[in-house]
């Protein structure tokens, strides 16, 4: 069965989670650098079959854009030219990060592993935003 991919993109790092096949469970993949994200992405798709990709959708509290909202569409619209036979659904985002660093404190992360930009909080954030994809559908 295929996977579901789910991204949170930001401006120098992007956090990937994915399914496992059943589609069951979500599961951290990788923190890669923003510029590196298509060929990865491209690769990745050559050597797994991916369902559907959904993208973390930046909001204030109010609901309103923030400054990544627009690259963000930026990507869906690259993602849709570049995988066409490939689903892309946008979901909210909001609190994933602070969840994302709540969930590292829970595990016993120390403040100091939090604070290196090793991006375990960005593919956090995204398998939290897959977990949540995957409780709607």
């Amino acid at each position: 069965m295929p996977r579901i991919l789910a991204i949170d993109l930001g401006s120098k790092r992007t956090g990937l989670a994915v399914t496992d096949p059943l589609q069951i469970v979500a599961n951290p993949l990788e923190t890669i650098p923003t510029q590196d994200l298509l060929p990865f992405l491209k690769k990745y798709t050559s050597s797994e079959e991916i369902e559907a990709i959904v993208l973390g959708l930046p909001r204030n509290l109010q609901g309103e854009a923030t400054q990544m909202t627009k690259p963000v569409y930026d990507l869906k619209a690259k993602l849709e030219s570049e995988f066409p036979a490939i689903p892309i659904h946008l979901m909210d985002e909001r609190f994933t990060s602070k969840m994302a660093m709540q969930s590292m404190i829970s595990m016993g992360s120390k403040k100091k592993d939090r604070r290196e930009k090793s991006g375990n909080l960005d593919k956090i954030s995204a398998t939290i935003i897959l977990q949540s994809f995957l409780s709607q559908k």
